[in-house]
């Protein structure tokens, strides 16, 4: 009887040995499905300057993308349906077509930017087949939210600090890791540059571009041990002017963007250090300072600019356009 008992236990707990190894892997080979998939790139390149899954509860721009997911796929929502309703939003955000009334609320409606239909489909395939980074306060946040009738949660906001900036970049290609410490500047600088937009107006957004741009940009070089620049053709401050190789790539991002492409980060290697480029393209909101005098662009704004910057040239532009290019150089 004993013998019959210890033999029932072994296979017992070598069915639940081999169901674990099974699970595991099953975990694992998702997770590099998860990795190689198109749409997981392009949304961390597209969507987390305001939908960052790092930046706490009180100090964010945007819902994270989690939240997105959560508020438009139902149990009965299908990949078309979920695909459909992104495309729907990206080409035409308003108040009345909102599924996230508290975001709007506090975040105001997203502003319109151009994006391949592609791009937007990728986006959309991953978010639903796969599950997506999440702040560390987002669950607390979402199950209080539906306790109160999506009350803000003051609770969690105290518990929160400041955003993380993710720093550990070095194994990844060259292209891969100066995108990052791209998006991770711009990220920087878009939070306290819309923050600044919703808080104050747009003048006040054109004296922290004016004081507070080149120490931002700076402080994230440090972080990352890398040279940060952002060059144009055409522009405000003339340290910014990009120099003959920088107008080649730029010229270069420019035929891809107007062929309605996805752009990937050129890259040029030297004897001990990377460069890596990459597009900075308009949207709405850049508009506001960089648009077309007297339709996206105030004369009020347009006054202070030439007070602010008497030789600028960064006007005139449409969505979409590429307004410059990031110039990253780092050791190999």
């Amino acid at each position: 009887m004993k013998k019959l008992i210890l033999l029932t236990l072994l296979v017992v707990f070598a069915f639940s040995c081999n169901d674990k190894k099974k699970k595991d892997e099953s975990k694992l080979e998702k997770q590099s499905l998860a990795n190689k998939h198109p749409g997981k790139k392009l949304m961390e390149t597209n969507c987390y300057l305001c939908h960052s899954p790092t930046a706490s509860e009180t100090d964010r721009i945007g819902p994270p993308m989690v939240a997105i997911k959560r508020h438009y796929i139902s149990k009965n929502t299908t990949k078309a349906d979920f695909v459909a309703a992104m495309q729907t939003w990206i080409e035409n955000p308003n108040i009345d077509d909102a599924k996230m009334p508290g975001a709007v609320k506090r975040f105001g409606v997203m502003p319109y930017q151009h994006y391949p239909e592609e791009t937007i489909a990728q986006i959309s395939d991953y978010m639903y087949d796969f599950e997506i980074d999440q702040p560390n306060w987002f669950e607390a946040h979402y199950n209080e939210a539906r306790r109160n009738g999506n009350r803000q949660v003051q609770r969690e906001q105290k518990r929160q600090g400041s955003s993380v900036v993710q720093t550990n970049f070095e194994n990844l290609p060259y292209g891969e890791r100066g995108l990052k410490y791209a998006l991770t500047t711009k990220a920087v600088l878009g939070k306290n540059l819309m923050g600044t937009i919703q808080r104050k107006g747009v003048l006040e957004a054109l004296a922290f571009c004016n004081v507070k741009a080149y120490p931002l940009t700076d402080s994230m070089a440090v972080v990352h041990k890398a040279v940060i620049k952002r060059v144009t053709d055409k522009p405000r401050n003339s340290n910014n002017k990009a120099n003959a190789e920088e107008l080649e790539y730029l010229n270069e991002f420019k035929h891809v963007i107007a062929n309605n492409q996805e752009p990937q980060p050129l890259v040029k290697e030297l004897d001990d250090k990377v460069k890596v480029y990459y597009p900075i393209t308009t949207n709405n909101m850049c508009l506001q300072c960089h648009g077309k005098p007297n339709e996206t662009l105030k004369q009020s704004t347009l006054t202070n600019i030439k007070r602010l910057y008497p030789m600028d040239q960064a006007i005139g532009y449409d969505i979409n356009q590429v307004r410059g290019i990031w110039s990253i150089t780092f050791n190999k």
